[in-house]
This record gives structure tokens, C-alpha cells and sequence, in this order.
């Protein structure tokens, strides 16, 4: 067993026993310490170094007619349209869900057609007119799809409803949905979690035949 060295009245060393705890506490106080010291010295040494310099191209204007008003951007390439509506313009009607184009929760309006903004650059709208959900109607005018949502129930949690909304109200511009099981079919790019299908179903029967 280790010991440790303590004066003798006589001025000679003499030696105790160290248990393996107080070994253990010194050993773990000393690695301690060396640990704080080698982490001060790296912080020290960063502090001294400049940043390094991404290598990342710049931001690009942009500029949009969303929900009938001209905007001028400037974003990243990367840039999807769904994040520049929601993060650029605060327009958070239009929800991020799976952000990989599979549940529709971003679908807004580009040109009066349905697209997932999730899987559009920004970029590739210059010029272009876009409508959200906040462009269709207000809470004192409500615009027909949105009304016929509300008399028929037909949403749950509402995470997927602007969407929903948005994706029906172009379904009624086209040549197609004459029939209840040709409207599932154009809407199924649009997934409701709640499984709200029959009530939207409804909605849209109901502003299509008005």
C-alpha cells in the first residue's frame, strides 16, 4: 500500500499508509487541475488565432409580388422559398412539416399553381407572384375554401390545413376533380395526421359545386 511522507518530532521523515481513497482523491485532484489548465491554454490559444473564413458564396437579391406586394430580398442560394416566406417575411402560415416535399403543409401559389415551397429554391422565383395562405382571405372575409373548411369541420390540429387550404383552392382552377375519388387522387400529396380526409373531402364538394 502507498504511503505518505509526515515529519517525526525528531526531524526525520517517517511514512503512513495512504488508503486507496486519498490515492485516488489525489490522483483525480491533480488530473483535474492539469485537465483546467490544458482547456484555459487551447481557449487562450483560440482567442489568439483569427476566425477562420467560410468559404460560402454571398446573398443574392430577390425579388417577389407575395400576396399582391412587391419584395426585395436578399438571400442565400440555398435558400428554399418556404424558408424565405417564413423566415425572410414572417408569412408563418405556410408550415414546415416534412420539409422533403411528402406531406404538402407548404404548398402556396406560384403563377396560380400549387408547388411544395419546401422543395423550391428562392432563387428560381425572381419575378414570380406568390400567395400564401395569408394572401386568400382575412378573419372579416373569409375566402369561400376556408369557409366551407370551417362549416365542415374539417381540420383537427390544423397543422396541415393551410396546405390543405391552398392545394384545394388550385385544385378548383383545374381540369380535374370532377368526381369525389378524382379529388383524393389530386389531393394526396397533401397528408392530414388526424385523418380528417372526409371532411375536407366535403369542403371541397361543397365550394367546387357553388
Amino acid at each position: 500500500m502507498p504511503n505518505k511522507p509526515v515529519p517525526s518530532p525528531e526531524g526525520s521523515t517517517a511514512y503512513l499508509p495512504l488508503s486507496r481513497r486519498s490515492l485516488l482523491q489525489v490522483l483525480g485532484v491533480g488530473g483535474t487541475a492539469a485537465a483546467l489548465g490544458a482547456g484555459l491554454a487551447s481557449a487562450a490559444h483560440a482567442a489568439d488565432t483569427p476566425p477562420a473564413t467560410a468559404d460560402e458564396p454571398g446573398e443574392q437579391p430577390l425579388t417577389l409580388k407575395v400576396n399582391g406586394q412587391a419584395q426585395t430580398l436578399q438571400v442565400d442560394p440555398r435558400t428554399t422559398l418556404l424558408d424565405a416566406l417564413r423566415e425572410r417575411l414572417h408569412l408563418t402560415g405556410t408550415k414546415k412539416g416534412c420539409d422533403h416535399g411528402q406531406c404538402g403543409a407548404c404548398t402556396v401559389h406560384v403563377n396560380g399553381r400549387r408547388v411544395n415551397s419546401c422543395l423550391s429554391l428562392a432563387l428560381m422565383h425572381e419575378g414570380d407572384e406568390i400567395t400564401t395562405i395569408e394572401g386568400l382571405g382575412t378573419p372579416d372575409r373569409l375566402h369561400p375554401m376556408q369557409v366551407a373548411f370551417v362549416e365542415h369541420d374539417a381540420y383537427q390540429c390544423g397543422y396541415c390545413t393551410s396546405g390543405q387550404i391552398m392545394s384545394a383552392v388550385a385544385l378548383a382552377k383545374e381540369p380535374y376533380g370532377a368526381s369525389a375519388m378524382e379529388i383524393k387522387e389530386a389531393m394526396s400529396g397533401n397528408i392530414c395526421r388526424c385523418g380528417a380526409y372526409s371532411h375536407i373531402l366535403a369542403a371541397i364538394q361543397q365550394t367546387r359545386k357553388a
